[in-house]
């Protein structure tokens, strides 16, 4: 008699949830974690959204700020490293708010998490064409720097990470690890051409006492408004950590290495990016240079370095933002093909199809179409000459991404003891820090949708649409479309995550011969 062969511990899990292993499982832990790493990207977020930063609040809200916001988008991590431990599926967070809660609240939150994970794509690849823009032209002088070339390189980067994402998916984990040490050793030489090569630095009271509003808005705003703002820095460059989740049927023993991965993403990246960023700021000798800038970093660069070591930071910025936005794909595509799989987006049956390489190629395509046509607006140069359509795409992605981990996070909170924890949990402290997460999220979310500068504020002598900031917009049709959605359609097909294993395929039981 032949024995039944040996089922595979996380194909046995993921049964268990109710999923049939149809992703390739070839990712290490290393790998997990080297996703929402290589997505935090302290290359690409730190150099991006540096000037949002300095422009609202000036160094006190980079060198105090990162760090206090840091720690608690730690908490945020580690309350969803007990639910990805516990849930170890692509549909990630949408999965545990639908199984903690009712269809409503998976509805809602895998809704937020893909508009979230397409803004995210968008502003990145958005940001690596930036700099890519610029990187080429300190070769070439002839290609101009503007927003038509641009947007034509953001066209191409996103072109050629769909194309990395459909064709090399061995190859995914492998540039996913190449990812990290670009980032560890890229930024390494970032702190030390910024330490050894200017002639002079700031002192240790302009970084951590100067204050700046270059926003536009009174300096009696400053603490309650203005400050706050700047903290989009951090609360957008540390963000996509979900990825974990997402990549987690593809990871191998994922109920504990996509967890780990999970909040060391967060941890590693809040240090390697207050070390960056206090490099930026004790080499920011020429102040005026780079509030003439907007507060573009690379004003900093040009004004405290020789040309060439200039151009070397550009070029080990633009290659890390680009690693950084392979992953966002691959991070997007995994949870539009999982979102999909539930029957939960229009054409679903498409878009979770799977080629022979068992990759989600038609995903892949959806997700990077729809980060394009949102980054549109950004042919459209504000009147202050700041990114400001950038900006609103990044507030896009904060606040659709961490309304979606508010979702599940206040769903484990409500279960209380009746939730079975997996292998990494956070015991008792859950409550405590489950509530700490709900409210920032709640604070982050209401300034990220406020205006950015005053000729955004409506009915404002100044108003312009150009200025606006559109991420209220986006979100709020997002939401007024999802709900309607929901109370005229889906709440009566829509019935959470579908069982694609029987229960014997769940349990590793062999079939009754008949």
């Amino acid at each position: 008699m032949t024995e039944p062969a040996p089922v595979d511990e996380d194909a046995r899990r993921l049964a268990e949830l109710g999923y049939k292993q149809e992703l390739s499982r070839t990712w290490s832990g290393f790998s997990n974690f080297a996703i929402s790493f290589s997505i935090i990207s302290i290359l690409a977020g730190c150099f991006t959204t540096f000037g949002q930063a300095w422009n609202n609040g000036g160094p006190i809200a980079i060198s105090w700020g990162w760090p206090l916001i840091s720690v608690f988008i730690l908490i945020i991590g580690l309350c969803m490293s007990e639910l990805v431990s516990a849930y170890p599926t692509a549909g990630g967070i949408y999965w545990w708010a639908a199984k903690m809660g009712r269809p409503v609240h998976g509805w809602f939150t895998g809704w937020f998490n893909l508009i979230g994970l397409i803004a995210v794509t968008a502003s990145v690849d958005y940001g690596c064409a930036t700099f890519m823009n610029i990187t080429v032209n300190r070769f070439a002088p002839g290609f101009e720097v503007s927003l038509g070339n641009t947007f034509i390189l953001f066209a191409v980067v996103l072109v050629l990470h769909a194309l990395i994402n459909v064709y090399s998916h061995r190859l995914i984990s492998v540039l996913q690890n190449v990812s990290v040490w670009w980032h560890v050793f890229g930024a390494a030489a970032v702190v030390l051409i910024l330490v050894f090569g200017p002639d002079s630095h700031q002192s240790m009271s302009f970084v951590f006492t100067e204050t700046i509003n270059n926003s536009g808005f009174s300096d009696t705003s400053y603490w309650f408004y203005v400050l706050p703002l700047g903290f989009l820095l951090t609360q957008y460059t540390i963000t996509g950590f979900d990825a974990c989740a997402h990549v987690s049927e593809e990871t191998q023993g994922a109920s504990t290495a996509a967890a780990r991965g999970l909040w060391q993403s967060i941890f590693y990246s809040a240090i390697g990016g207050w070390i960056v960023l206090l490099a930026f700021l004790f080499a920011a000798t020429d102040v005026q240079a780079v509030n003439e800038a907007g507060g573009f970093v690379g004003a900093i660069f040009d004004s405290a370095l020789p040309g060439n070591l200039a151009t070397a930071i550009f070029a080990i910025s633009t290659v890390g933002q680009f690693f950084c936005g392979m992953s966002c794909v691959t991070s997007m595509s995994r949870m539009t093909y999982a979102f999909s799989r539930d029957g939960a987006i229009p054409g679903w049956r498409l878009w979770s199809r799977v080629d022979a390489n068992r990759t989600p190629v038609n995903a892949i395509v959806f997700g990077c179409v729809l980060a394009l046509v949102l980054t549109l607006p950004a042919l459209y140069e504000a009147p202050n000459g700041l990114p400001l359509a950038f900006y609103a795409v990044v507030s896009v992605a904060v606040i659709g991404l961490y309304l979606a981990f508010l979702i599940p996070i206040w769903l484990r909170l409500r279960m209380g003891d009746r939730f079975e924890p997996g292998p990494w949990t956070l015991g008792r402290r859950y409550k405590v820090m489950c509530w700490i997460a709900i409210v920032e999220i709640a604070v982050v979310s209401v300034y990220f949708v406020m205006p950015l500068v005053p000729e955004a504020v409506p009915f404002s002598e100044d108003f312009t649409w150009t200025a606006v900031n559109y991420a209220p917009i986006v979100v709020g049709v997002m939401v007024l479309s999802v709900g309607l959605w929901w109370v005229l359609s889906a709440r009566h097909w829509f019935t959470g995550p579908r069982r694609t294993v029987d229960d014997d395929a769940a349990t590793g039981e062999p079939e009754p011969v008949p």
